[in-house]
């Protein structure tokens, strides 16, 4: 009897260990824990419960010591700010007829107008600088057809003018064709855009839309900062573009980034010309084509190249590179600040400010130079802020 009682107590204690070990296994007990932290009791009661804190009255907030009161005036020196101060920034490129910086101008040389007004220079700068850079490539059936002239000469010169940039500078690559396609973004590692380039074997359409490629990427860069610029590797024909060559222009203008400009297949154009495969429509095409271009870095600040012979490539990369790490960097407050959103244009010129006459540069033989000045034409001013 003994005995059995004692094996039933066992197994009830089994099962009674089985159920608090289920019980522990599906989770805790829902009933809540004691904060850590108690309120603090009150004084008198030492049984009463905490009460919440009450929120601070509005007599209780501190008031700052510069508020001002009704009929009372702010204390004298205190700073003031304005934000209707703007500053004009004109990166300019002084270069000899063959294309290359020419260096130390002084200051005062500078002359910059602004409508036709002269402004007073309030900032200079000279130096070197990392570029940033947008390779924009025509690359269409239209004239890069598989192992034909131009698309053998469109990468003689995207992979030698990516092969001259330096480890800092940062680079994008933009093909288009029917539209633009970024195949490589900004960055400091040429392998990437190496490897972005590798997509230009085969073109996919016929369509060279120049214009929608240009403004696009302009847009997309007016905001960067810096030493910017967009390289141009295009014949300039445009076939289907959305927007017309005077709203492109007024788009280049307003971003602000200046365009250099390589046109291809020129010795191809003067072999067919020659030998009467041209047209007189089709010779018309490709000198309209030409002047686009050169009208899009004229007025953007950059400068169009127009090489016969893949030896020039080599002068060309130089002189963008020059022209985009070599500037005066000039600054200017304009004295009209009326915020309509027009246009307004910018004038740079080096004079003597002794004679009020154009400055005259000589070499080292001391004879007289032939310069350009290169700057952008100018900018859109802002608009009030309803």
């Amino acid at each position: 009897m003994r005995k059995r009682n004692f094996v039933a107590l066992l197994l009830a204690g089994s099962l009674m260990g089985g159920f608090s070990a289920m019980m522990a296994w599906q989770g805790p007990a829902p009933k809540s824990s004691e904060t850590v932290a108690k309120p603090r009791k009150k004084s008198g009661d030492p049984d009463a419960p905490a009460e919440e804190k009450a929120p601070p009255k509005q007599e209780d907030k501190v008031e700052s010591k510069f508020k001002k009161k009704p009929g009372e005036e702010l204390p004298i020196g205190l700073p003031t700010f304005k934000s209707d101060v703007s500053t004009v920034q004109v990166d300019v490129a002084v270069l000899d007829k063959n294309g290359r910086f020419i260096p130390n101008i002084p200051r005062g040389n500078f002359r910059v107008l602004e409508d036709g007004v002269p402004q007073q220079v309030s900032g200079y700068n000279l130096g070197e600088a990392p570029m940033t850079v947008c390779m924009v490539i025509e690359f269409s059936n239209l004239y890069q057809q598989y192992w034909s002239s131009g698309w053998y000469e469109t990468l003689q010169a995207s992979y030698g003018f990516l092969q001259t940039l330096k480890p800092e500078d940062y680079v994008a690559i933009v093909a288009y064709d029917l539209r633009p396609e970024i195949l490589s973004d900004f960055s400091t590692d040429k392998r990437k855009a190496m490897e972005g380039m590798q997509r230009l074997r085969i073109a996919a359409y016929s369509e060279s839309n120049l214009y929608d490629a240009l403004t696009d990427t302009a847009d997309r860069m007016s905001e960067i900062e810096g030493r910017k610029a967009i390289v141009l590797i295009a014949s300039g024909i445009d076939t289907f573009s959305k927007l017309t060559f005077d709203q492109t222009r007024k788009k280049i203008q307003q971003a602000g980034v200046p365009i250099y400009a390589i046109g291809i297949m020129q010795a191809l154009r003067e072999w067919l010309d020659a030998r009467g495969y041209m047209g007189g429509i089709q010779r018309l095409d490709f000198l309209q084509a030409d002047n686009q271009m050169r009208t899009f870095a004229r007025e953007s600040g950059g400068q169009a190249f127009f090489p016969r012979f893949f030896g020039e490539f080599p002068n060309i990369y130089r002189g963008i590179h020059q022209a985009l790490r070599n500037q005066y960097s000039l600054t200017y407050q304009p004295t009209n600040l009326t915020k309509d959103g027009k246009f307004r244009k910018i004038t740079v010129q080096l004079v003597n400010p002794a004679t009020n006459e154009p400055l005259r540069i000589v070499d080292e033989k001391g004879k007289p130079m032939k310069y350009t000045v290169v700057a952008k034409q100018g900018y859109n001013a802002p608009r009030e802020v309803e």
